[in-house]
């Protein structure tokens, strides 16, 4: 899979669990709604109290799962952070893209939106046989 490939899949599932390191080294999941840019980075928002934003600040990498539902997985890994202006603009607009609904509360400054860049990803296809294909994030 190449890189418009992941874009794609993770627009069309929109949602998946996003894994960060708690202060103890151990991992808190959380299933939310994300999307990707255009160039393969993923994104979601939280609130700014929420255990994985404060997990973000101290220790930056994440693990996600996107799919499942329909025999297909999405892993991958990578860091994250909280993007500020351009940045945070580009990736808010695939948001509201994404999630219209959720224009508003982007204006609240007690919500962040969070980027995650990919190191490795690798989609699953466990439908018919197992293949498995790592996905090349160059683009």
């Amino acid at each position: 899979m190449d890189l418009a490939g992941l874009v794609g899949y993770v627009r069309s599932r929109a949602d998946g669990v996003v894994t960060s390191l708690g202060p103890d080294g151990q991992p808190q999941a959380a299933y939310l709604p994300l999307t990707a840019t255009d160039g393969g980075e993923l994104v979601l928002d939280a609130r700014v109290t929420s255990r994985k934003v404060e997990n973000i600040r101290r220790d930056p990498r994440v693990a996600v799962v996107v799919g499942g539902a329909d025999g297909t997985t999405l892993q991958a890994e990578g860091h994250a952070d909280l993007p500020e202006g351009a940045d945070r603009d580009r990736c808010a607009a695939a948001y509201v893209d994404a999630f219209p609904q959720f224009a508003a509360s982007l204006s609240d400054p007690g919500i962040v939106v969070v980027r995650v860049t990919l190191s490795w990803a690798r989609l699953g296809d466990h439908r018919d046989g197992a293949r498995v294909e790592e996905v090349d994030l160059t683009g």
